[in-house]
């Protein structure tokens, strides 16, 4: 297999063959050319490059970049899909409106199978997509969709309602609270009703 900075997207695929240090991740790899020789691509990314992840990141921190690592490779005559990635992200808390750190740091492996036959090999923890599900056959090049499906991973690794540990629900109060005026007790009239029965 050759190494990851020899490893290149076909110009079909992509325009940008740049070294990873770039953080430019392919957008598109051609199954057609990798499918069999395997392809490796790693270098850190910037997580505002992914368009449906940066909607929920909050404006108000830093946004770190994240090294990623990603594998195409052949095992058991079945293709995988493997990234690994070390960081976090910020997103604004449900509850104080203020960054969390969220981390996203993981192992990912999707096994991209050629038809639904070949699922029941799978373990029942491995994940997998069906490759006419997610391959563009439109162009004469299989082309898979290398930063989409890693973004797909990225989300579902974040929580619906991030918010820390330890903090109150945000609120902001318009004017003054009334106070209540004590009621008298219903049973109080019975109870002095009770010793006079």
């Amino acid at each position: 297999m050759s190494p990851s900075q020899t490893n290149s997207v076909s110009k079909a695929a992509t325009n940008d063959n740049q070294a990873p240090s770039l953080a430019r991740i392919p957008e598109y790899i051609s199954l057609t050319k990798w499918e069999d020789t395997g392809f490796e691509w790693q270098g850190e990314v910037d997580p505002t490059s992914f368009e449906r992840l940066a909607t929920s990141l909050t404006d108000e921190h830093q946004q770190a970049n994240l090294p990623l690592h990603t594998h195409l490779y052949r095992r058991n005559n079945v293709l995988h899909l493997s990234f690994e990635t070390k960081g976090e992200v910020w997103l604004p808390c449900q509850r104080c409106l203020q960054p969390v750190a969220t981390a996203l740091t993981d192992d990912y492996d999707i096994a991209l199978l050629d038809d639904e036959s070949q699922a029941s090999s799978m373990d029942e923890e491995q994940d997998y997509l069906l490759l006419e599900e997610i391959v563009d056959n439109q162009t004469p090049e299989r082309l898979l969709p290398l930063k989409k499906l890693i973004e797909d991973e990225l989300l579902l690794k974040m929580p619906l309602a991030p918010k820390h540990d330890d903090c109150e629900m945000s609120v902001e109060q318009f004017g003054e609270i009334p106070e209540e005026e004590e009621s008298e007790n219903p049973f109080a009239a019975l109870s002095a009703l009770k010793g006079k029965l």
